[in-house]
């Protein structure tokens, strides 16, 4: 069920349907529904969330572009990202979490996160194309252009369903799958010296401080690498060291079963075999033609 927000539905003079009747609206609020981009819908289940991650510079994006192709999640861009998003403050910019883990400083912004419930957000939600800003709805209220109101609804909300894409959250990826076991996981994989060069062309600064500094990082898996990575001198190694800890992790913690991987590569040279076995996993089918033209559009953010 979807419905206007009592923030943008005033009651206007002269404000009519396309059947003529007048629009006035409820200014009683269903207590189950929750705000999203103005508009309300009826649908808080993680379980209606998958969930995308990988290193930044891998392809999250052109991946997330292909598992939205009819643009019928609602896409959610790197929500745990603590210097964006307020209610991430407390993780740390790679943020590792043992799966027995059950500090609600960490579980209160996951379960808003995968739940649907984080509203209205200028970057979680600036890639998503389903975004209505409420200065749009509003000026259309105003102009009384109701039909086109509802061609901006025509398709674009759903019962709720999410695709979270995030390049931060390889360190949780198990501690997600412990407190979130119903929720769909696909863990992207690229070559190293790929992603080492793109993160070099973009100007990124490694990030092993990053992960040498959590202790229980350290504790659980770099102790037997930790001298090698501190010795590591030239960019171009940090980078590699920094994949092979991001991805080391997640690998050794999930179990077959608990987390889907993509290759990158494979995507490339057999995009058709990658695509099968992704919406397979997902138990989702595909309309073939229409998928592969989005597969030959570069992402968003791709610039080389």
């Amino acid at each position: 069920m979807v419905m206007v927000s009592s923030r943008v539905g005033a009651r206007q003079k002269g404000l009519r349907g396309p059947t003529g009747k007048k629009v006035t609206r409820s200014r009683k609020r269903n207590p189950r529904a929750r705000p999203l981009n103005g508009l309300y819908v009826n649908n808080r289940d993680y379980r209606n969330t998958i969930f995308l991650a990988g290193s930044g510079r891998s392809g999250t994006t052109w991946v997330s572009d292909v598992i939205n192709y009819r643009d019928e999640y609602r896409y959610v861009f790197e929500p745990f990202h603590p210097g964006k998003v307020k209610t991430c403050k407390g993780f740390r910019r790679k943020q590792y979490l043992r799966p027995e883990d059950r500090r609600e400083e960490f579980l209160r912004p996951a379960r808003i996160i995968l739940s649907g419930a984080l509203k209205n957000h200028y970057w979680a939600g600036h890639l998503d194309s389903r975004y209505i800003p409420l200065w749009r709805v509003r000026k259309n209220l105003r102009k009384n252009k109701i039909r086109d109101w509802a061609y901006h609804l025509d398709g674009r909300f759903d019962t709720g369903r999410r695709l979270i894409k995030d390049v931060r959250a390889n360190l949780m990826l198990g501690w997600l799958r412990a407190n979130f076991p119903e929720m769909p996981i696909i863990l992207l994989l690229r070559h190293p010296c790929a992603v080492a060069h793109s993160r070099m062309e973009h100007g990124w600064g490694p990030l092993l401080d990053h992960f040498l500094s959590q202790r229980e990082l350290v504790e659980d898996f770099l102790e037997p690498f930790e001298n090698e990575m501190r010795a590591a001198r030239t960019d171009f190694d940090r980078h590699v060291f920094s994949w092979c800890v991001e991805n080391y992790v997640p690998l050794t913690q999930l179990r077959r079963g608990e987390v889907h991987l993509v290759f990158y590569e494979n995507l490339c040279e057999d995009p058709e075999g990658e695509v099968r076995r992704l919406f397979g996993f997902l138990n989702k089918y595909y309309d073939k033609d229409l998928l592969f033209e989005k597969i030959k559009k570069p992402s968003r953010l791709s610039r080389g």
